[in-house]
C-alpha cells in the first residue's frame, strides 16, 4: 500500500487523556510506534506539541469526539497538518478496542491516505457559528415559554390562541399584562386589543374565564423569562452584526436568492464559510448539508433513497425553501409544485433547498447575483419529454390525440 506520511501521528482524545501514537517509516518498509500519554490541560497539550515537533511529525489525526477534540486542534494549529476524521469513518476491527489501538489505527489509516477529513471553518466562521446556533437555541427556549403560556391559558379556559394569530404580540402581551396585573373582566381586557379580524363577540367569549391567583403568578415568571431571553437575542445578533463584517458582501450576495433573508445568509456563511474552494463541486456540498439522495442498492433493487439526518444548515434551507415556494413565477416555486404532484411536498421541499445551496455554492465561487430561470424552465429544456407527459395524461383521460409538428 503507498506510503503518503512517513511521519504522522494519530491521537485518541478524551476529556481527561490524549492517548498520541508517533508513527514514523522506516527505510526498509517497516514502522516504528511510539506511545505517549498526555493529561488534557494546557501545559500538557504544550508537553505534546513539543513530543510531536522533536519527532518530525507533519501530520497529525484527531476523532471528532464531542467538543473534546477542540482545544487539542487550537494548540496544534499551525504547527502541524491537522486531520480531524469521523468516528464513524475510522472504526477499527471488533474486539481490539484500546485507547493505545485507536491511536495506532489512526495514525495507520492517515500514512496510507485512508482518512477523509472534515470540515473544519477557519477561527472567525467558528465564531460566528457559535453566535447564529445560539440565536437560534434562544428563539427555541422563547418558544418553549410561550407553548407553557398557552398551557397555562388553556387550564384558566382563556381561548386567546383562538383569536390571537401571535400570542406574543402587541395585544396578545397587553392582555397577558393586564392579567398579570389582576384584570379578568373581559370587556376591559377587549379594550386592549387592536387590529384583530375576529369579531368582538367572538373575543369576548374567549376572554371570558376562569383566571386564579396560581395562573397569574405563573404567567408572570414565563414572561419575565421570555423577556430575558429576548434581551439575549438582541445582544447576540449585535454581536453577529460585528462578526459579520468581513464576509457582508457574501450576505448581500445571498439574499438575492428568493426565501433568504440576511439572517439566513448568516446561518449559511456561520455553517459552510465563504471559501467554496474546500468543496471540489456543488455536490460535494449538497453530500456535506445532507440533501443529497442516499443510496442503499442490493441484488438491483433501490432499497432506500432517505437522505442523511441534516443538521443546522438543513434545517435552516428547508425553512428558506418554504418561503421561496410563495414567491410567485420563479423557478423555485415551479421546481415545487412540479416534484410535489409526483413525490409529495416533503421530498419536493428538499428538492428545493437543495436547489438553493447549489445556487449559493455558485454565487459565492464566482461572486454572480441570483439569476431567476423563470416557471418555464424545465419546460422549456426539454419539450419532447413535456409533450409526451401532457399527451399521456389526455389519454389517460380517454381523449384521441395527435401531434403535428409545427411547420417550418
Amino acid at each position: 500500500m503507498k506510503l503518503h506520511h512517513e511521519r504522522c501521528a494519530g491521537l485518541d482524545v478524551h476529556l481527561k487523556i490524549v492517548v498520541a501514537c508517533m508513527r514514523i517509516a522506516a527505510a526498509g518498509g517497516e514502522a516504528t510506534h511510539e506511545i505517549r500519554s498526555f493529561a488534557t490541560t494546557t501545559k500538557s497539550l504544550l508537553d505534546l506539541l513539543d513530543w510531536l515537533s522533536s519527532h518530525g511529525c507533519t501530520h497529525v489525526v484527531m476523532e471528532s469526539t464531542g467538543v473534546y477534540w477542540k482545544p487539542v486542534w487550537h494548540i496544534l494549529e499551525g504547527h502541524f497538518e491537522l486531520v480531524l476524521a469521523n468516528a464513524m469513518h475510522v472504526r477499527n476491527f471488533p474486539g481490539r478496542k484500546s485507547d493505545v489501538n485507536d491511536a495506532t489505527w489512526l495514525a495507520e489509516l492517515l500514512a496510507h491516505g485512508l482518512i477523509r477529513g472534515s470540515f473544519v471553518p477557519l477561527p472567525a466562521i467558528q465564531e460566528l457559528r457559535d453566535l447564529t446556533r445560539t440565536r437560534t437555541q434562544l428563539i427555541h427556549e422563547q418558544g418553549r415559554h410561550t407553548q407553557r403560556i398557552q398551557k397555562l391559558l388553556e387550564d384558566a379556559n382563556l381561548k386567546l390562541t383562538t383569536v390571537f394569530s401571535d400570542l406574543m404580540g402587541r395585544s396578545g402581551r397587553a392582555v397577558l399584562e393586564a392579567l398579570v396585573s389582576g384584570e379578568s373582566n373581559p370587556e376591559r381586557l377587549a379594550d386592549l386589543t387592536k387590529g384583530l379580524k375576529a369579531p368582538r363577540a367572538e373575543l369576548l367569549a374567549a376572554l371570558h374565564g376562569r383566571v386564579t391567583r396560581h395562573h397569574r403568578f405563573m404567567i408572570k415568571l414565563h414572561l419575565t423569562q421570555w423577556d430575558a431571553l429576548q434581551e439575549a437575542v438582541r445582544e447576540v445578533e449585535d454581536r453577529i452584526g460585528e462578526a459579520i463584517q468581513p464576509f457582508r458582501a457574501a450576505v448581500q450576495l445571498l439574499i438575492t436568492i428568493p426565501g433568504v433573508g440576511e439572517r439566513v445568509a448568516w446561518v449559511i456563511i456561520a455553517e459552510i464559510g465563504d471559501d467554496m474552494s474546500r468543496f471540489p463541486t456543488a455536490g460535494h456540498l449538497l453530500s456535506w448539508a445532507g440533501l443529497s439522495p442516499g443510496l442503499n442498492q442490493s441484488a438491483g433493487k433501490t432499497l432506500s433513497t432517505r437522505t442523511r439526518r441534516g443538521g443546522w444548515l438543513k434545517t435552516t434551507l428547508v425553512q428558506a425553501a418554504w418561503s421561496a415556494t410563495r414567491t410567485k413565477d420563479s423557478y423555485l416555486r415551479a421546481q415545487f409544485v412540479r416534484i410535489k404532484s409526483r413525490r409529495g411536498p416533503k421530498k419536493a421541499i428538499l428538492a428545493v433547498a437543495a436547489s438553493i445551496l447549489t445556487a449559493v455554492y455558485h454565487m459565492l465561487k464566482t461572486g454572480l447575483e441570483y439569476h431567476d430561470l423563470g416557471p418555464t424552465y424545465l419546460d422549456r429544456r426539454d419539450k419532447a419529454r413535456l409533450a409526451s407527459r401532457l399527451t399521456r395524461r389526455l389519454r389517460a383521460l380517454g381523449y384521441e390525440v395527435q401531434i403535428n409538428a409545427p411547420a417550418a
